[in-house]
């Protein structure tokens, strides 16, 4: 008997304990918000090898913290840092975002940010054009 109400019991529990957290994050969703400077930053010619990191500025712009999840890049080229701990309400964070300036040529690179905002996701933009390192080749 006591096996019996085990199984039928653990699943309900669990399922009763994952509907309340679902509308614990919904709520906290529904009312945060992150507002950036600018999404997208541009490089220009840059040279080769030289430092390839930019920063994009972002406040959050409601009454409840900011978690940011995960920020995703569109290549491995591309190397994010982020806040781990939450921005509290009206306060800034930053995003940095660094380039590999060792490809020689264009690029346009998406850096989308999620996080627990109504406005979630929300994409980022780098791009600029990597100079060739000179030669070395002198007569």
């Amino acid at each position: 008997m006591m096996r019996f109400l085990i199984i039928i019991l653990l699943p309900l529990i669990t399922l009763v304990g994952c509907g309340e957290s679902k509308k614990d994050s919904n709520k906290t969703k529904a009312n945060s918000k992150i507002k950036f400077e600018n999404t997208t930053y541009d490089f220009g010619k840059i040279p080769f090898g030289s430092d390839g990191t930019c920063v994009f500025a972002f406040n959050n712009d409601s009454k409840n913290p900011l978690v940011i999840n995960v920020v995703r890049t569109s290549c491995g080229c591309t190397n994010p840092e982020w806040p781990k701990d939450p921005v509290e309400p009206g306060k800034t964070g930053e995003i940095k975002v660094k380039y590999n300036t060792q490809i020689v040529g264009s690029f346009q690179k998406s850096i989308t940010v999620f996080s627990n905002a109504v406005n979630s996701p929300v994409k980022l933009l780098i791009k600029g054009e990597v100079q060739a390192a000179p030669s070395n080749n002198q007569p």
